[in-house]
């Protein structure tokens, strides 16, 4: 696959109607890009995701396949939607009706496991982690671990997602990062 004149690649069976694609992100089959979205450079947008014009996509985001993004919704840098994930957009649905649409905003890094539902409204915090099958109906803070129906806090996260076990208030990643808990304030210890 080359990206020929673009700078993006566009699978030939998507819909693409917006020319606001940075360097290097991908398209696939059967994704639809309205106009009015904005989307970064070296993003992955799969098989039969949807996004609404109003959209704001993030650089090096990977949305999975199957997943609808609503006018509203800002997806941050580096951020991950696992397949099937549901975002909304409306606090009363009702088909005729006027709208006061809501938003969603999940913040840098963070990560929605598959098929999680994110209502409206609600923040998903840096570097957080959304377990598969969730149902999101509070804002989830930073490096929060959370998941179930309701999705509660369940520990804490890395940056590169694998769960802290926290020992005299400091944890260490097999990664290296380092981080750091006084009373309920945590950081990350460079």
């Amino acid at each position: 696959m080359q990206f020929g004149k673009r700078k993006y690649f566009k699978h030939r069976k998507a819909m693409v109607e917006t020319d606001q694609i940075g360097t290097g992100t991908r398209i696939w089959a059967n994704a639809h890009v309205m106009k009015d979205v904005v989307i970064g450079a070296g993003c992955n947008i799969g098989e039969n995701c949807f996004l609404e014009s109003g959209v704001r996509v993030g650089n090096n985001v990977v949305i999975k396949n199957n997943v609808a993004l609503w006018d509203g919704v800002v997806i941050e840098d580096e951020a991950f939607l696992g397949p099937g994930v549901v975002l909304t957009n409306d606090l009363a649905p009702r088909s005729g009706y006027p709208k006061d649409l809501a938003t969603i905003r999940i913040r840098k890094g963070a990560s929605i496991g598959a098929n999680a539902t994110i209502v409206a409204n609600r923040t998903i915090g840096e570097y957080a982690l959304v377990g598969a099958g969730s149902v999101v109906t509070r804002d989830v803070e930073p490096h929060h671990l959370v998941y179930g129906n309701p999705a509660k806090f369940h520990g804490w996260v890395c940056r590169c997602g694998r769960k802290l076990q926290f020992a005299k208030n400091r944890a260490s990643c097999v990664c290296g990062n380092c981080y750091e808990m006084k009373g309920k304030s945590f950081k990350e210890i460079l």
